[in-house]
């Protein structure tokens, strides 16, 4: 969701935005040892139609945009809700990962 992010935060370092890649995954897993059988990697649309839905998920996930109160970011907020009106919907991204590992067989 780093489009959400970076609205109410600004433009987050690139060790941000690599904290959890897949592939960083699959070499820490194998340089602890296991073998990497599959690794999937899925990025998920989200879309915002109205303010109230950016407001409950920021409150609900609180590690996005930490200390989150609509008074401390209602300009902001004011600003986001006329581009959701004009436009129709805040469109965000996330990217998810499932890696299977196992001990090697010896």
């Amino acid at each position: 969701m780093f489009e959400l992010v970076e609205y109410f935060l600004g433009s987050q370092p690139e060790e941000v935005r690599r904290a959890r890649h897949p592939e960083d995954a699959r070499r820490d897993a194998e340089a602890a040892g296991l073998e990497v059988v599959a690794l999937r990697h899925e990025t998920l649309r989200t879309e915002f139609f109205d303010i109230g839905a950016v407001v409950y998920f920021l409150r609900k996930v609180v590690w996005m945009v930490p200390g989150f109160t609509v008074e401390q970011y209602r300009e902001r907020l004011r600003e986001l809700d006329r581009r959701i009106r004009r436009e129709g919907a805040f469109v965000a991204h996330t990217t998810r990962f499932l890696i299977e590992a196992r001990k090697p067989v010896v």
